[in-house]
């Protein structure tokens, strides 16, 4: 994510806590935090999915994935 929309973000919170948003500062807000999070998760996942377990006899594992309910 650009740093600019980050530096967003921070803005839009920092509004908050003085005023009440209007109602397109609360859209661009939950755009920008739903943005930041998919990316966020994407990068996570990207950092998992490379992931071994090394047991102590020396062996690795690839991480799999969890299965879901």
């Amino acid at each position: 994510m650009e740093q600019k929309k980050i530096e967003r973000i921070n803005e839009l919170s920092r509004l908050a806590r003085q005023r009440e948003l209007t109602a397109a500062e609360q859209t661009e807000r939950a755009e920008l935090r739903a943005e930041y999070l998919e990316e966020f998760r994407r990068g996570a996942e990207q950092t998992l999915a490379n992931t071994y377990i090394q047991y102590p006899d020396g062996s690795r594992r690839k991480l799999e994935k969890k299965k879901g309910k």
